[in-house]
């Protein structure tokens, strides 16, 4: 997977912390190296459907995947996430 700056990305799990589910789509803003020579990470922002930031988020390489062709894009509200 080849994952560039400012592209949007989906996550692959949820973080309830955050609010966020599995197959959100985020902004991926950075690469960031682990400080203990851990998986590689990344941060991402998070925008609600009108292009507002809702978070921005620090979370390992392997919970996001790039947008595929075949998905489609859903809404939800992001007060009842959980």
């Amino acid at each position: 997977m080849s994952l560039e700056l400012y592209q949007e990305v989906a996550l692959t799990c949820d973080f309830p912390e955050y609010k966020l589910r599995a197959g959100d789509i985020a902004t991926l803003v950075d690469f960031v190296s682990h400080p203990s020579d851990g998986e590689e990470g990344c941060i991402l922002e998070v925008f609600n459907a009108v292009g507002e930031s809702l978070a921005v988020i620090s979370v390992p390489l392997s919970v996001i995947e790039s947008l595929r062709p075949d998905a489609i894009l859903t809404v939800r509200s992001f007060a009842k996430a959980s």
